[in-house]
């Protein structure tokens, strides 16, 4: 454990950010797992409206700094290219 009053409170927003930034990773994975799933069960209505809301998650996660930009947008184009296998 830290004994210099900054390095302790160093300490402590980390730990307080690690745990938001986990929680954040989280959502957008389960954002898109719901995505994934409803494409699997081939409901386009459902699987247009989770995929804004995957690629809205994503977008959030990239202002957050969670997400490479460029990782954001390589995420959102294989989710929508999915989307277009289905709709043809």
């Amino acid at each position: 454990m830290a004994n210099i009053k900054s390095a302790i409170k160093r300490a402590k927003t980390n730990e307080v950010r690690r745990e938001r930034n986990a929680a954040q990773k989280s959502a957008v994975r389960t954002s898109v797992k719901k995505y994934i799933t409803a494409v699997d069960a081939s409901n386009k209505d459902l699987a247009v409206q989770a995929l804004q809301e995957a690629s809205r998650s994503l977008d959030k996660a990239v202002s957050k700094g969670l997400l490479h930009k460029n990782a954001a947008a390589r995420k959102k184009s294989r989710l929508a290219k999915r989307l277009q296998a289905l709709q043809a």
